[in-house]
């Protein structure tokens, strides 16, 4: 007699309750992928055998981890990301050995590079000084640490409706315009542009009625007209409206404002910005009240580095403390014809093996490759109801098995004593 089957059968069943373990325990593990012990049937002669040939037991054939989607969840992170289809994240650990993961709970390190818990660099393509991405051979992603440059204003852009029904307040005699005088123009507004130093200058327009569909357009730097003539302020440009009150018949084109070097509430002195192209194209003269629906300018002042965020593409995006935003670069994914045939290594990281075969890579969204969310994570695809359902199994297997071992025990028995 042999105890061999059921003693095969207690080892298969506790290691199948182990797998199961390991997946409860998971259960709330960000990225972890469920496992099932795959039973195989041993026979004495797998070749060759007869019709009435007895199994001697069954072995673990496999313990294969099956990469279904988990569910994703919101975080408060921006660096959180979950993968939303097909494969993973690449990361480069102390040795520089490449390691892939779902799990996306990213954060920067002290050297400015995007890490995991466990210190693996996240890989992707970096990005040049001007913000484009260079797609090629990926490695660390590092954030920029500097802060990033001041623009100069070069464009402004103005769209508005100035009240065909107000009536001219060009005077007759005298200066043309008096700033602190409202009689002597109509409408006012105010922007703030940027010298070369990322130095803030207010310029306010000031909008005169000249005559039936002509305004005068004064602009002034931080109270300094733009133009004067004779000691006194000069318009920088006159707006001249087709009878129906639509697209301006004049200026043609830009109008260019050099804007001068201006004292600033501090005592200082601004950079003079020359060369500046106004457009009044979106300006109209209708029966109605006078409004600004947008005025628009190029030039930022200095910012420096306050976070980064990740968009569906994996472009990581720098954020600027004057509210500028520039790629700093884009993460790289991986995928495999055979997951399954992935080495687990503990800490949500896998890496390739024979049976994977070698990484397959892209930026997300492209081919089978998943997108991305930022600010959210996998969960496990663990489901605790099955688990439970499936110890109860494994339990009664392996409770019957003991007892074909007992049942043999007792048969054993009972030969000994036949005398």
């Amino acid at each position: 007699m042999s105890f061999q089957q059921g003693l095969s059968g207690l080892n298969a069943s506790s290691k199948s309750l182990e797998v199961i373990g390991n997946n409860i325990a998971n259960a709330n593990t960000y990225g972890a992928k469920v496992s099932r012990a795959e039973f195989a049937d041993v026979y004495a002669n797998a070749i060759g055998g007869t019709a009435n040939a007895i199994g001697i037991g069954t072995t673990i054939g496999a313990v294969a981890q099956q990469f279904t989607q988990g569910n994703i969840t919101s975080t408060d992170n921006p660096l959180d990301v979950a993968i939303n289809g097909g494969g993973f994240f690449e990361l480069k650990g102390a040795s520089g050995a490449i390691s892939y993961s779902r799990n996306g709970q990213f954060k920067v390190d002290n050297s400015g590079f995007i890490v995991n818990n466990q210190g693996g660099k996240l890989m992707g393509y970096p990005a040049d000084a001007t913000g484009v991405i260079i797609p090629g051979t990926a490695g660390p992603l590092l954030m920029p640490t500097a802060g990033i440059k001041p623009a100069v204003t070069a464009n402004i852009s103005m769209e508005m409706n100035l009240d065909s029904r107000s009536a001219v307040t060009l005077p007759a005699a005298g200066a043309p315009i008096n700033f602190a005088d409202p009689s002597t123009y109509n409408n006012a507004t105010s922007q703030t542009v940027y010298d070369a130093k990322g130095e803030d200058v207010a310029l306010t327009y000031y909008f005169q009625k000249a005559g039936t569909d002509t305004w005068n357009v004064y602009v002034a730097a931080n109270g300094v007209p733009l133009a004067t003539a004779g000691g006194n302020p000069a318009p920088s440009t006159t707006i001249t409206f087709p009878t129906n009150g639509g697209t301006p018949t004049a200026p043609v084109g830009a109008v260019t404002l050099n804007i001068p070097a201006v004292p600033m509430a501090n005592g200082g002195t601004t950079v003079a910005i020359p060369g500046v192209a106004l457009s009044l194209s979106g300006a109209t003269q209708y029966g109605s009240q006078f409004g600004v629906t947008a005025l628009t300018q190029d030039g930022y002042a200095p910012g420096q580095f306050i976070g980064a965020q990740i968009d569906g593409n994996g472009v990581i995006s720098a954020r600027y403390s004057n509210g500028q935003t520039k790629p700093a670069g884009q993460l790289e994914l991986a995928t495999f014809r055979d997951p399954q045939g992935l080495q687990p290594m503990g800490g949500n990281a896998w890496v390739q093996s024979a049976a994977s075969g070698g990484p397959v890579v892209g930026v997300p969204g492209s081919g089978n490759l998943g997108v991305l969310q930022a600010g959210a994570l996998e969960e496990s695809n663990v489901d605790l109801t099955s688990e439970l359902v499936n110890m109860i199994t494994a339990q009664r297997s392996y409770q019957a098995n003991a007892q074909t071992i007992k049942t043999q025990d007792q048969i054993l028995q009972t030969i000994v004593n036949l005398r």
